[in-house]
């Protein structure tokens, strides 16, 4: 029997936990709609657990459009009423109303400099911030980098993304890869 690799503590072993945290989490995104569903999941997540927010990703997917940008801005008022009733997906009216104005100011980031994803690597320096912490407690809930790109996106007109959301945005997307040093997806090893 092969035996399970070291992973970061907080994926657990829930198969769910396991795949994000081995398929996606810190890996470098670069798709403009992926990276805005990644931003909307970290916003609904706030007062959750991730694992809630994982479960209802599939519902996510299919209410907010696949999570295409240029869509989902033209949601309407009607579209809002219809996802409040939807169980697939966290049925707040503040976190539904700020994805419909988040792919509004996605639009505008791309009509400006060409891409969501230029954007936010910008911050970054266009390649990801690696650290090397051997436990998760060492790892901060913000950094100057989140903190500025949180700032510049609430100067944009986002919303629900203060700069511990938009770390976790920035770890998800692979723009922080906070794997720990022990874990077999740790970039150093």
């Amino acid at each position: 029997m092969i035996p399970e690799p070291s992973r970061c503590e907080w994926a657990g072993t829930e198969p769910l936990m396991v795949a994000y945290h081995d398929d996606e989490w810190g890996v470098p995104t670069h798709d403009d709609a992926v990276l805005f569903e990644l931003l909307t999941l970290e916003g609904a997540q706030a007062g959750l657990s991730w694992r809630t927010i994982l479960n209802k990703r599939a519902g996510y997917r299919a209410a907010f459009a696949g999570f295409d940008p240029a869509r989902v801005a033209e949601f309407t008022e009607r579209d809002v009423e219809r996802l409040l009733a939807d169980a697939g997906i966290v049925r707040h009216r503040g976190k539904i109303e700020s994805t419909i104005n988040n792919a509004h100011r996605v639009r505008d980031v791309q009509d400006e400099l060409g891409s969501f994803d230029s954007y936010v690597w910008s911050f970054v320096d266009g390649s990801p911030v690696v650290s090397a912490s051997r436990e998760l407690a060492a790892l901060p809930s913000s950094t100057p980098q989140s903190t500025a790109l949180s700032r510049d996106l609430k100067r944009r007109g986002f919303r629900f993304v203060g700069p511990t959301t938009v770390y976790a945005f920035m770890q998800a997307a692979g723009l922080a890869d906070d794997h720990v040093v022990t874990c077999f997806r740790y970039a150093g090893a």
